[in-house]
């Protein structure tokens, strides 16, 4: 192949992963972008403040509960071909809520939107991993998919804010709508068409026992940030819980079940949801406790806040690219294990707030190079498998990681409204903080320490083969 055309083969293949990458910034920013600008849409809507946890957690409850379903559906009818649909179901939500004149319809039109990115998000990552099949690009790919998310969940803050102070709450809304278009556009023009991986029926029951169960845990997590539902909170939690189990079971009974045997044993797999979700919990339960704390402490603006975390946003990129070349001398938990305890660095640093206001965006920037390297390492743990299997790891990576967000921030939100009044050293958002900082640190310690087992294991499995003779 001439030099020209392999010079215009990787133009296209840049623009793929582009592509395919900011589909992941534009679904996980729904998460965050409209809590800055809660107050301006409960306002304008004339809605009391009790509206508020519909508004966010509805999005995250139908993404988070529907992501597993969305990537059995890219395995079934083609992952190009769901992705456009979810790709225009999120522009129509979006519509929907930019013209939404009570707070039902506005609550509603968040559901959706949250639907369509469970559509979309597995889709994305499968084609993304067709789209690179040799090691180095693939790496390159998902440090590109990790910053993606990452910086999204970030930048949300600082995004709402800003939108809402430029022309009102509803532009959050309808800058969607050209965003959803270019990137359906972009995927038929660019994106190579994937095969279907079965034809057989969906595991409804399934579907419906799962997203039941995302929903309750992340419902409940959010009931439990306020006083008067935390009975309530605590019951959906349980609930959700029980479904879960519930889940478990119908799967083992399913005949095409939407996760299986194979997923539910694979130990890369099981890993890697654990640190996705260990990296959400630490670092948005970190952000959102700074956000806060700039603005009840500082009396900051929505758009001053956010500007402060800017320093997270632009790290999460740098750790991304630090990943790749890490990962080519190391494990991937050997990377899950530095991000962590990046993550915990950055994390300690804010306890000392507020000693001096530099330590606000420095322990961002910290924690969010930390959040890039170990979502990097976790998504290429969390893909290593078998391609017929992709397709669910996907949707499992990024249910986990969900669910982390939504626990972490409830729980440690909660540790920090009641601890107030206690006669602890540290209390309220500082003890908060060096549970976060608590909850990183031993995990980056867990992965450290299996990954000598590892290394262990595999030397043992090596003395052992060596005394057999050869062809046994």
């Amino acid at each position: 192949m001439k030099k020209s055309a392999l010079d215009a083969h990787g133009a296209a293949g840049r623009v793929t992963i582009v592509t395919l990458c900011l589909v992941q910034f534009v679904d996980v920013l729904g998460v965050t972008v409209v809590i800055t600008a809660l107050p301006s849409m409960l306002s304008g809507l004339g809605a009391s403040s009790s509206a508020a946890p519909l508004v966010v957690t509805g999005y995250a409850m139908f993404f988070g509960g529907l992501l597993m379903l969305g990537a059995r559906l890219g395995d079934r009818y083609g992952h190009k071909r769901v992705l456009v649909v979810g790709l225009g179901l999120f522009g129509v939500a979006s519509l929907l809520a930019a013209t939404a004149a009570a707070v039902a319809a506005l609550v509603a039109a968040r559901c959706l939107q949250g639907a369509a990115a469970a559509l979309s998000v597995p889709s994305a990552l499968r084609l993304l991993l067709e789209a690179t099949p040799g090691e180095d690009s693939r790496r390159r790919a998902l440090a590109g998919w990790s910053a993606a998310g990452a910086v999204a969940g970030a930048s949300g803050f600082l995004l709402g804010g800003v939108l809402t102070d430029l022309a009102g709450w509803r532009l959050v809304f309808w800058v969607n709508l050209p965003l959803a278009a270019l990137l359906a556009t972009a995927v038929l023009a660019r994106v190579s068409r994937s095969p279907r991986r079965g034809r057989g029926r969906l595991d409804l029951a399934g579907a419906g026992v799962l997203t039941c169960g995302v929903m309750a845990i992340v419902c409940g997590a959010s009931l439990l940030e306020h006083p008067g539902r935390r009975v309530l909170g605590v019951l959906a939690l349980t609930a959700g819980a029980a479904l879960l189990s519930v889940f478990l079971l119908v799967e083992r009974r399913a005949a095409e079940p939407l996760l299986p045997a194979a997923a539910l044993r694979h130990p890369r797999l099981r890993t890697a949801a654990g640190a996705a979700a260990l990296n959400t919990a630490t670092t948005s339960s970190a952000m959102t406790l700074a956000t806060l704390y700039v603005q009840d402490t500082r009396d900051a603006s929505p758009t001053a806040a956010g500007l402060l975390l800017v320093p997270c946003s632009l790290c999460v990129v740098a750790g991304s690219t630090a990943a790749a070349p890490l990962l080519r001398r190391h494990s991937p938990r050997a990377g899950i294990a530095v991000g962590l305890a990046t993550i915990a660095a950055g994390i300690a640093l804010l306890l000392a707030l507020p000693a001096a206001d530099w330590l606000l965006p420095a322990g961002a920037g910290i924690l969010g190079a930390g959040l890039g390297v170990s979502s990097v390492a976790a998504n290429s743990l969390g893909t290593a498998v078998a391609p017929t299997l992709q397709g669910t790891a996907s949707g499992v990576l990024n249910t986990a990681a969900q669910l982390g967000t939504a626990l972490g921030v409830s729980l440690l939100l909660l540790v920090a409204v009641t601890s107030e009044d206690v006669g602890l050293p540290l209390r309220g958002q500082s003890l908060a903080w060096a549970c976060a900082a608590t909850i990183a640190l031993a995990a980056a310690v867990a992965f450290r320490w299996r990954q000598r087992d590892d290394f262990a294991a595999t030397g043992r499995s090596l003395r052992r083969g060596s005394s057999q003779p050869i062809g046994r």
